[in-house]
């Protein structure tokens, strides 16, 4: 067997009689796992520096006798290396190979070992297998049955009796008697995500697990701990005595929070307090090596609660008298069609990237024999331009290294895009050149080879300056924009993108709104032709969406309206799906209000819901299947992990049961079906399907349910990796130059301050607030402020304000922050706050009131 023949030196050696080839520089621990040879650990990790500390992977090395005269290896009489072991045995886990090793991993020195360090490692252990969490899933069960004594000599009054209920934070458990110290969750938060927000206390037996943060354990990546983590020492609050793991079964799926669109495993079981229900038990990685590799976020991980909630819709609703009432799936749906025939070119379509791409085509091709408007829910532009100049097919950030630049601009990735700012950060680790391009620092900025700051408003200007400082391709550019341009360090920072190798651009949502996006998406892309970053792997365009599919969307034909507000007042009829405007902004939900015939179709009764004159309930993605194109344009397919609600359907299936009501044949029963279509209507989508998406290659590290010591308890991949799609500038189209003026920077009064849209990862989105596991993640409704502009305006720290926006007056806590410019309000999204775009606001105390 040969591994890391992309590598310039391979090194041969024996592993328990198995010759295998393997890139120099391998640890030994690797190397067997290449070569099938099971080697045991418990502190090892394969995405985590070795630090040898359970002795666990003890073994015997051999190492061939070098002449020292020739410095060529000595042989004996048949030819072979003359071999030396050492007197010791010695850790496979940080002993690099060499030339002709050879490694003995179950000798009987070897066996004696393993079962001596096992005897240590249980010495205050706790015995309660039979009660455990991670019984059926532990590694320490599963190596002491394999290689431990039968009986300890150690007395069981002198073992170790600690707390076995301590929430790190409420998220996350720590049963002190069963944690044996091995240190992965600290190295894991330290070195893969920089949150080192837990740690060692105490020393030698007392050694313990502690959180230093407030709130307790405050990382977005907690939960992955529990699945590295190879006794039952930390478990998930959600998770934790609720099932023995052999009892679960398993669906593959793709998360629907974010564009990164990471792997799952769902896992469900039959229970009787869910009365006979089969219900979701937990949210597992599945691995992806080119998406999110074995890791997702808590938000992930914690937030599809929202799916199993009793609030959701279960039946359609019918306006009758000025209320909505319960109606037949048969009276919704010739009420609606009747509607949509009525209204005719006046029909409009208003679609987020919540749904499938299965769903947005039949959406699509309903509005169009219509001969209406399909209108994309969001206040990001771009995905036309990630279609021309998106990462090119065969891109991973794993490849990304030194040679390569990376461009972040108007992003917060860590709180747009958790698992996308954990790939960044470990490129520039490997040596990318890392551009943050941003009003405000962020955590991206400690892995900055260059820091770009701007007023906010500024953000495609900063690009364009980029570009002009390489070329003045425009000089009738705004004057600052020229002045930025001759800056020092913007000149580096475009030189370094320039010089690279490779370059990847990923614009985010950072203080903009859809007009401001516009040009800023072009101002990147127009970056990466001039450059020529575009065409081929590991170079292109991102976008940070705030949805899993709003790429999908914008491949379906649905694009963002100029002005929502007018395109709904021009609206006869408008039919919605997984969007919420009302919801969102009072001006839309008057604007809602002139339409003649609306209908909404949901998983909860929102605020647009509650004016529609029919409302359909759809299935949420634990009961369907479909395919979701996630930032990279890779195409994922995810399936039905519990059997569907009587009641809700597919939202595909509710628009082909409206369209055959008014004549057309679109696929209502199965998504495969659709697919189809897509591929034979959709160019970019062309080869498409459910095969070629179930399609797997052999991954690295080798991860899975068959040796849950080494990689953790997360899933292999059996079931696909998706399917890229090529940008049309790699498949050869000529691309060119696009000039949009970048917008006017919008400046606050002498009385008013910039109110400014930014994304945080938990908002209060109808996704993330029906899960209570997460509500002390969701912070009420708030905005940042520097400190001066707070003491002018005599605010401090955690005080109530009152901000006036757009006509209304919301009352909301002010917090400071001396990362945010002076006279701008940081104010999030999706947090109960009518924000899509920059705008003046007045924020003032909040009047005291007297009971």
């Amino acid at each position: 067997m040969v591994y890391g023949a992309e590598m310039a030196k391979l090194v041969t050696l024996a592993v328990d009689g198995i010759e295998v080839q393997v890139a120099e520089g391998t640890l030994v621990v690797d190397a067997a796992k290449k070569a099938g040879v099971y080697i045991p650990v418990f502190c090892y990790h394969p995405k985590m520096e070795p630090v040898g500390m359970c002795r666990m992977c003890l073994v015997e090395i051999g190492r061939p006798l070098i002449n020292r005269e020739t410095g060529q290896f000595e042989r004996t009489e048949d030819g072979s290396h003359k071999m030396q072991f050492g007197s010791k045995l010695e850790t496979a886990c940080t002993i690099p190979v060499s030339e002709g090793m050879l490694v003995r991993g179950f000798t009987e020195k070897v066996l004696r070992g393993r079962k001596d360090i096992l005897e240590f490692l249980l010495t205050s252990h706790p015995l309660d297998c039979p009660i455990c969490d991670k019984g059926g899933e532990c590694p320490l069960q599963n190596l002491t049955m394999d290689f431990g004594p039968g009986k300890s000599r150690f007395i069981y009054d002198e073992k170790m009796h600690l707390s076995k209920h301590v929430p790190l934070g409420e998220l996350i458990y720590l049963d002190q008697e069963r944690c044996i110290q091995c240190g992965r969750c600290v190295r894991f938060q330290d070195e893969i995500v920089d949150d080192p927000v837990i740690g060692f206390a105490q020393r030698g037996r007392a050694l313990q697990i502690v959180t230093y943060s407030e709130p307790g354990f405050d990382s977005y990546f907690s939960g992955n701990t529990s699945d590295i983590c190879p006794v039952g020492a930390l478990t998930t609050s959600d998770f934790r005595f609720q099932a023995r793991p052999w009892e679960l079964n398993y669906a593959a799926s793709i998360c629907q929070q974010c564009p990164v669109g990471c792997n799952l495993t769902i896992n469900v079981r039959r229970e009787d307090k869910s009365g006979g229900a089969i219900v979701v038990k937990r949210v597992m990685p599945r691995q992806n090596e080119w998406v999110n590799e074995i890791w997702i976020c808590d938000k992930g991980r914690f937030a599809y609660h929202y799916a199993e909630s009793k609030e959701r819709l279960t039946q359609p609703l019918l306006r009758q008298n000025g209320e909505l009432v319960p109606a037949s799936w048969d009276e919704a749906l010739n009420r609606v069609a009747e509607g949509l025939k009525t209204a005719g070119k006046g029909a409009l379509t208003l679609a987020s990237g919540r749904l499938s791409n299965e769903d947005l085509f039949n959406l699509r091709i309903l509005t169009e024999a219509l001969d209406g408007k399909a209108i994309q829910y969001t206040n990001l532009a771009g995905g036309d331009l990630v279609a021309q100049v998106g990462v090119g097919q065969g891109t991973n950030f794993a490849d990304i290294g030194a040679g390569t630049a990376i461009l972040v601009v108007a992003c917060d990735l860590e709180e747009e895009a958790p698992i996308y700012w954990l790939r960044v950060k470990q490129a520039a680790e490997r040596g990318a050149k890392l551009i943050v391009a941003n009003p405000r620092s962020t955590k991206t900025d400690r892995y900055a080879t260059h820091t770009l700051r701007y007023p906010y408003g500024a953000e495609a200007a900063i690009v364009l300056a980029m570009l002009n400082s390489l070329s003045a391709k425009r000089p009738d550019l705004p004057k600052g924009v020229q002045e930025v341009a001759r800056s020092a360090e913007v000149q580096a920072a475009a030189r370094a993108f320039a010089e690279a190798e490779n370059a990847v651009v990923l614009f985010g949502s950072e203080g903009t709104g859809l007009a401001a996006s516009r040009p800023l998406a072009q101002a990147c892309a127009n970056l990466l032709i001039a450059t020529n970053h575009v065409g081929r792997a590991n170079n292109g365009l991102i976008g940070v969406w705030h949805s899993a599919n709003t790429q999908g969307a914008w491949d379906m034909g649905f694009t963002p309206a100029e002005d929502l507000g007018a395109a709904l007042h021009s609206a006869r009829a408008l039919y919605v799906a997984a969007a919420d405007p009302a919801g969102d902004d009072p001006a839309l939900a008057e604007a809602l209000k002139s339409v003649d015939f609306v209908v909404v179709q949901e998983l909860f009764l929102t605020e647009t819901a509650r004016l529609a004159d029919v409302v359909l309930p759809a299935q949420s993605f634990i009961e369907r299947e479909g395919t979701l194109t996630n930032a990279e344009r890779r195409v994922q397919r995810y399936h039905p992990a519990v059997p569907e609600r009587s009641g809700p359907l597919a939202d595909f299936a509710i628009t082909a049961r409206i369209a055959e009501r008014l004549g057309l044949d679109l696929e209502a029963r199965i998504p495969l079906r659709v697919m189809e279509r897509i591929a034979s209507q959709v160019p970019d989508y062309a080869g498409v399907t459910y095969q070629k998406l179930a399609e797997v290659v052999d991954q690295w590290p080798i991860v899975g349910r068959a040796d849950l010591y080494y990689g953790g308890t997360t899933y292999e991949n059996s079931q696909g990796l998706g399917v890229q799609l090529q940008p049309a500038a790699q498949r050869g189209e000529q691309i060119p130059l696009g000039w949009l003026q970048p917008s006017e920077v919008v400046m606050a009064g002498e009385t008013d301050i910039l109110a400014v849209p930014i994304t945080r990862l938990y908002d209060r989105g109808q996704t993330v607030v029906p899960s209570d596991l997460l509500h002390q993640r969701i912070p009420e409704p708030y905005l940042v402020l520097h400190p001066q502009t707070a003491r002018r305006m005599g605010i401090v720290n955690s005080s109530p304000v009152d901000l006036h926006l757009k006509g209304v007056v919301i009352q909301v806590t002010a917090f400071l922050d001396e990362s945010v410019p002076e006279n701008v309000a940081l104010v999030p999204r999706s947090m109960g706050i009518p924000i899509t775009d920059p705008v003046p606001v007045e924020v003032e105390v909040a009047e005291k009131i007297v009971a």
